[in-house]
């Protein structure tokens, strides 16, 4: 006999049974032992990832599958591409969305790419964790030239970060630097397509990513462009009373690159550091001793300070701090003409 068809009461049917079948499914299966917060873009993602694997490699009852679960949540810089990251709240825009979730329990940690993290916490929360750091240094990246040397006068290099435009500027002022938005892969579609003639991006980022190559990277040695505070370190927050996640977080720490960081974030907030200064400062742990080296300068370049700090790790933040006051010595009251006007110009 021919095949009967099924009609759409039949259809509806079959359909809500499978629903409900999912339904009961998903209420047998045991909830996360650890539930990881995270923004939805692709690096972020990939660093919630790596979390989630170091985790499950360090603690058994972590490593089978639906122990640790991914969290995206989407941030109101995520969201807001078309103006600068000055001109709508600065860093915070990338993480409180993230602590909001973190408060409410609604996850159990939270993973950061440092360099978005506030200098402040809310709180109840805790940064208790880094995980080894990445190659901290920028990389260029131009369809037309080797490096930025090699742009010709007027040349267009798309970056949204103050601390790249003003090295860039302080060292090439016939270049132009334009507002430059978006996510890894957006940006390099947008170079592609000729919206700029180049662009700087994180190393760290590209290498987690596997996109070195692809991108046709070629990297900045700290002379020439000094990276930003925190830059190729992933930290991991969570709420400070959370016995059981804090000692899953003490087993996952870096201490050289915590050690590093923290010098590096004293120097940020000494500063009163924000999306609207353009600051770069980068720490190396070493046989017990800190370096450090720090900058800042006018968004347009014209005016760049730097110092440099050693001393005993046990003493990074006081390192970084010394630095900082420093220059909030030499500046005084005119620490204020670094800072990048509210209204910032359009976004490519």
């Amino acid at each position: 006999p021919p095949p009967t068809l099924a009609t759409p009461e039949a259809m509806r049917a079959a359909a809500v049974l499978a629903l409900t079948l999912l339904g009961h499914a998903t209420a047998l299966a045991p909830p996360a032992l650890v539930r990881i917060g995270t923004r939805g873009s692709p690096l972020a993602l990939a660093q919630a990832h790596e979390t989630k694997r170091r985790l499950g490699e360090t603690f058994p009852e972590l490593a089978p599958e639906g122990a640790v679960e991914i969290v995206t949540i989407m941030t109101k810089g995520d969201a807001i591409l078309d103006q600068a990251l000055s001109s709508i709240g600065g860093k915070g825009l990338f993480t409180k969305e993230l602590d909001v979730a973190l408060i409410e329990n609604r996850v159990d940690i939270c993973v950061h790419s440092m360099k978005d993290v506030p200098t402040w916490l809310p709180d109840g929360t805790i940064l208790a964790c880094n995980l080894p750091r990445e190659d901290t240094r920028d990389v260029f990246i131009s369809p037309k030239a080797d490096s930025l040397a090699d742009l010709g006068p007027g040349a267009v290099v798309g970056s949204a970060s103050l601390r790249r435009q003003a090295q860039i500027l302080a060292r090439y002022p016939e270049l132009q630097v334009i507002n430059f938005r978006g996510n890894v892969q957006t940006r390099l579609r947008k170079l592609n397509e000729g919206v700029v003639d180049a662009t700087l991006l994180a190393l760290a980022g590209l290498k987690r990513m596997d996109m070195v190559e692809e991108a046709g990277a070629k990297v900045l040695e700290f002379e020439d462009m000094l990276p930003a505070v925190a830059q190729g370190a992933i930290g991991i927050q969570c709420r400070s009373d959370d016995d059981r996640i804090l000692k899953y977080l003490a087993a996952l720490n870096c201490p050289a690159t915590k050690t590093a960081v923290d010098c590096e974030r004293a120097f940020l907030a000494a500063l009163d550091g924000n999306c609207r200064t353009p600051i770069a400062g980068q720490a190396v742990v070493q046989d017990g001793k800190v370096s450090f080296r720090g900058l800042v300068a006018k968004p347009d370049g014209s005016e760049m300070h730097e110092r440099e700090r050693e001393g005993s790790a046990a003493d990074a933040e006081a390192v970084g701090r010394d630095a900082a006051m420093e220059i909030r010595s030499l500046l005084g009251r005119r620490l204020e003409d670094f800072l990048a006007p509210e209204e910032a110009g359009p976004v490519a």
